[in-house]
């Protein structure tokens, strides 16, 4: 079993660098971090008065972690779910923030555990989440894998500008799907036919 440390250097990793793409909604990143996400915590790393691509530019590493351990994975509790459930969540956490806990709690609720979506890990949600352990420790993870990956194709969907995330440039699968396919058991991986005949419409 990994431990938070290294999910998160996993999760560094599959970032990558720095990132300035007009069409991500998350601005300029670096290491995952975003300029939105700085300006919340108020990273003012060059000291002028101000958190923009610079601050962001002059991230490392190390300070990424930090950020992720104390503000993605204790902040939010995530610490608190089952264990096998931990790395998915936070990484997606890190990728889409409360959304990540919102989809974990639609899949609770699917499964009879009715609690509220409201994207906090309350008492409930961590009790519900311990128990759809209990109640399908084999497939939860990978119920939790489908959903994320589900919830990119239908950001991509709905936003034309997104689709170059779930879709590659040969019309395979884009790094939002193989990234949440890497947390899931190989058998739940699409074919490539498969995710064409999901995109055939995007056109």
């Amino acid at each position: 079993m990994q431990t938070v440390e290294q999910i998160a250097e996993a999760i560094i990793r599959r970032e990558g660098g720095f990132v300035n793409d007009p069409d991500d909604p998350g601005g300029a990143t670096n290491f995952g971090v975003t300029v939105h996400a700085m300006r919340r915590l108020g990273l003012d790393l060059d000291a002028d008065g101000d958190v923009d691509v610079a601050d962001v530019r002059m991230l490392d590493k190390a300070h990424a972690r930090e950020i992720f351990l104390k503000h993605y994975f204790y902040g939010p509790h995530l610490d608190r779910l089952p264990k096998p459930l931990q790395p998915s969540v936070f990484d997606m956490y890190v990728n889409a923030g409360a959304q990540a806990v919102m989809l974990l709690q639609d899949l609770l609720n699917a499964m009879g555990l009715s609690i509220a979506v409201d994207g906090a890990l309350g008492p409930q949600t961590v009790k519900a989440a311990r128990n759809a352990m209990l109640m399908a420790p084999v497939h939860l993870v990978d119920a939790y894998g489908i959903a994320r990956r589900n919830y990119y194709y239908r950001l991509a969907d709905r936003r034309p500008s997104s689709r170059k995330y779930a879709r590659s440039k040969d019309g395979g699968k884009g790094g939002w799907i193989r990234r949440a396919e890497e947390f899931m058991s190989a058998r739940y991986h699409l074919s490539k036919q498969d995710h064409c005949n999901r995109i055939s419409h995007w056109g």
